[in-house]
């Protein structure tokens, strides 16, 4: 599949991060085969508990000394896969390297939810059955301040210090001492070129009568939301009113009420594009290049007019993990700028990792010609990040939206 990239130091993707980084609430891709398609009860409860760190209870003994594993949770269609997808080559590589047993699970369909059904454990200081997780800046966030992430031995990690400039010292987490960046990507307008020939370019080309129940939008709520802001001249990223909120979120609301918007989706949406259940939708980048191998070229995937969105996604190691020592060196071996061309070339989405970019020009030289997976200025230009919002702000503005979509 295909790459994201490794910029210097003075590059354009480096410099948008830096903001991105900096504002620290970005969203989320992938599609999960079969998954349901909006936010259940698990979003709902999650809602509570954002707040002040909570959890008392005292990190897991790391016992990765004697009990050789890995078990990480990620998002579908997130990592490298052979031809038959029954294997990933790089974790293969990894086990072989290592000695490890890595069981990899691609159980996360949506931030929410996902926190919804650990976050009890957490609070508790016990084991969720993952010693990696996989969340968008916002949930690490909330999961770093809470106190239900531990610390990372840097000097177990040397191949962290390839992390972009831009991604080294955000604000949820100074220093990067609780986590580091999987994977980063846009939000935008994706539609099936053989359904929608004139393209989706503005939120007024997805509302097209025409249209009325085949569009989907993400149950993400920075991404939904933050490009319907954009479309009203409101930049996500700067200090935006609660009635700038509501205005997005009136739009929203009269879209799904009308029956134009066919379902809010947490990750499936992908499906019903392929079946043509819909045909036009806020999607993510990488996700339609994917799309894209199975279905020659059907799908088409744009930045809308007024703006879209930029999001990063980040590995930590839960308060109750006892593999601490296991995880780290399962981080090493993905900061390798060779690893990490290799899941980029598949993925589709921007890779955190200096010296990446230099190891896909030998893999596919034609992936760097991408403008979502290798962002130009101009394509920079036109992404923003949903501001950072303090505990309170979250918990309000993620209950109304969950209202909203009926979740």
């Amino acid at each position: 599949m295909s790459p994201h990239r490794r910029p210097a130091p003075e590059d354009p993707l480096v410099r948008a991060l830096v903001a991105q980084a900096q504002r620290a609430n970005l969203s989320r891709r992938t599609f999960l085969l079969g998954a349901v398609g909006t936010v259940g009860t698990a979003a709902v409860l999650a809602a509570c508990g954002t707040g002040s760190p909570s959890s008392t209870a005292q990190t897991a003994k790391d016992v990765s000394a004697t009990d050789k594993i890995v078990r990480w949770a990620n998002w579908t269609q997130y990592l490298d896969q052979d031809d038959d997808g029954t294997s990933y080559p790089t974790l293969v590589e990894f086990e072989k390297q290592s000695g490890l047993k890595v069981t990899y699970a691609e159980d996360i369909d949506d931030n929410d939810a996902f926190y919804g059904k650990v976050s009890g454990q957490l609070a508790n200081g016990q084991d969720i059955g993952y010693d990696i997780v996989t969340l968008t800046d916002w949930m690490t966030a909330r999961m770093i301040r809470l106190g239900y992430t531990q610390e990372l031995d840097r000097s177990r990690i040397p191949n962290a210090d390839n992390i972009l400039t831009s991604l080294a010292d955000v604000d949820f987490d100074p220093g990067r001492k609780h986590s580091l960046t999987w994977q980063s990507g846009f939000a935008g307008f994706a539609w099936d070129k053989s359904k929608v020939p004139g393209g989706v370019h503005t939120l007024s080309d997805l509302w097209a009568p025409e249209l009325a129940g085949r569009v989907e939008v993400l149950s993400e709520m920075r991404d939904t939301v933050g490009i319907i802001m954009l479309d009203q001249g409101v930049d996500p990223s700067s200090d935006w009113t609660d009635d700038d909120f509501e205005a997005a979120l009136e739009v929203l609301k009269q879209k799904i009420d009308s029956g134009h918007i066919r379902q809010v989706r947490g990750n499936a949406y992908t499906q019903d594009l392929a079946s043509g259940d819909a045909i036009a939708v806020i999607g993510w980048s990488g996700d339609v290049t994917s799309l894209n191998y199975e279905a020659d070229g059907r799908f088409e995937f744009a930045i809308p007019e007024s703006g879209g969105t930029l999001w990063s996604d980040n590995l930590m190691v839960p308060v109750g993990s006892g593999h601490l020592s296991n995880a780290e060196d399962l981080m090493n071996y993905y900061y390798d700028p060779v690893v990490a061309a290799q899941v980029a070339a598949w993925v589709n989405y921007i890779t955190p990792v200096q010296g990446a970019r230099e190891e896909m020009e030998k893999v596919d030289p034609e992936l760097a010609e991408n403008p979502y997976i290798f962002p130009t200025e101009e394509v920079l230009s036109k992404v923003s990040v949903f501001r950072t919002l303090t505990p309170d702000e979250e918990e309000r503005y993620n209950n109304e939206f969950l209202t909203v979509i009926g979740a």
